[in-house]
């Protein structure tokens, strides 16, 4: 018989706060009544500060990030167009089969898992593409199956640097919200997320950023589509409507789940993600174990993805955690299957939770055969939080 809560420590789905839950719990609406937009306007106007943009829409569909890759495809892009991508976590291959099922021309860069975007290998295909083949490129902004964050913003200056006019798609469903993201500045054209990372909400919006050079896209590109048509989109948003029957409860919670960044400052959001991260990657430092990302300037915030010791089977350490411990901790995906097990410390998430999540990890790593010191996770992640919270007093006596 299981008490308390289930401990949620996967990157997604993640917590929802109660006050986001709470305020789903009303009454249908009617969608089409006259005072149903002007609400959903801020809901826009917030989200274009969450993305960092001021010239491109965000559209917001009833769907999973996936579809937001989809209507980002079938917009601006037409059969057979010859489009970049990298492949090196499970989201990134499940992009690129989705372009592939499309009928895009792939032109793929296979990397280890663990690896960032190939951000010089861009550089050099671009560079040879004299003839402006290469109509897009794709990216993961962090990879959610590795704890992995790519550097956009380098992609940017080497797709400048090479003069080329390709689109930019950036998958950020496990970044916007939670880390450093600059639409406008980093020209991104196509930004995806969803409503179940960093925005605490459950799964079932779609939430796309579109620049207007990506809406001018959409005006020739032959893909067909019709549920995820930008134009429908757009001329309903306008008034703060939708094409058709939204998920109303949803919204309401997108627009709870709005106010609470708004009230701890999307910047200070990100700084907590940054902290969290530090000591849940300086409790695996303290138990001598290694993440998966090659090095620490990729090192994601919102997932940190451990390896298991030699003899030790990931898929044992994450049973154990459900069954003993009603904790849930993110498997290994792909070749990853029985190598990794992820923490998640993205959305509404603080130093409790992730302290809870390295101590049952503990508990779990040993009894799935790991040499482990207990404590000694927990009072490494304690020092960092410490340390920041001493930091942050001293700043405000200043």
């Amino acid at each position: 018989m299981r008490t308390g809560i289930n401990h949620l420590f996967i990157p997604g789905p993640t917590n929802v706060p109660e006050r986001v839950r709470q305020s789903m719990n009303v009454p249908m609406q009617d969608h089409r009544a006259h005072d149903f937009g002007a609400p959903n306007m801020g809901i826009f106007r917030d989200l274009k500060t969450l993305f960092r943009t001021q010239d491109g829409h965000v559209l917001v569909f009833p769907a999973s990030g996936t579809g937001s890759w989809e209507a980002a495809i079938t917009n601006t892009l037409s059969p057979g167009d010859r489009v970049l991508m990298a492949r090196h976590g499970q989201f990134s291959v499940l992009w690129a089969q989705m372009a592939q099922r499309l009928g895009l021309e792939v032109e793929l860069i296979d990397l280890a898992w663990g690896a960032g975007a190939p951000i010089s290998e861009f550089a050099h295909r671009l560079g040879a593409d004299r003839k402006g083949e290469i109509k897009a490129v794709f990216v993961t902004h962090n990879e959610t199956a590795t704890g992995v964050t790519s550097d956009i913003a380098a992609l940017r200056r080497a797709m400048n640097e090479a003069a080329h006019d390709a689109l930019l798609f950036v998958d950020g469903v496990s970044s916007i919200g939670c880390l450093p993201f600059e639409m406008d500045a980093w020209g991104v054209d196509l930004a995806v997320t969803g409503s179940q990372k960093g925005l605490m909400m459950p799964p079932g919006l779609g939430i796309l950023g579109v620049s207007p050079k990506a809406m001018k896209a959409a005006e020739t590109a032959k893909m067909r589509r019709a549920y995820f048509e930008f134009s429908d989109q757009v001329k309903n948003n306008e008034t703060g409507y939708f094409p058709y029957t939204p998920p109303v409860q949803l919204l309401h919670g997108l627009r709870a789940a709005l106010d609470l960044m708004i009230e701890e400052g999307f910047d200070a959001v990100i700084t907590r993600h940054r902290r969290l991260a530090a000591g849940v990657r300086a409790a695996v430092q303290a138990w001598g174990l290694e993440v998966c990302a090659e090095s620490p300037s990729l090192y994601s915030d919102t997932v940190t993805a451990i390896r298991t010791p030699e003899g030790v089977d990931a898929r044992d350490v994450i049973k154990i955690a459900y069954d003993r411990y009603n904790a849930s901790l993110g498997s290994g995906l792909g070749p990853l299957a029985g190598k990794v097990f992820r923490i998640g410390h993205i959305g509404d998430c603080n130093e409790g939770m992730c302290l809870t999540a390295i101590a049952l990890a503990e508990l779990s790593l040993a009894a799935a055969g790991a040499t482990i010191t207990f404590g000694a996770g927990v009072a490494a992640a304690q020092a960092v939080y410490a340390q920041h919270t001493q930091a942050s007093i001293a700043m405000a006596a200043e």
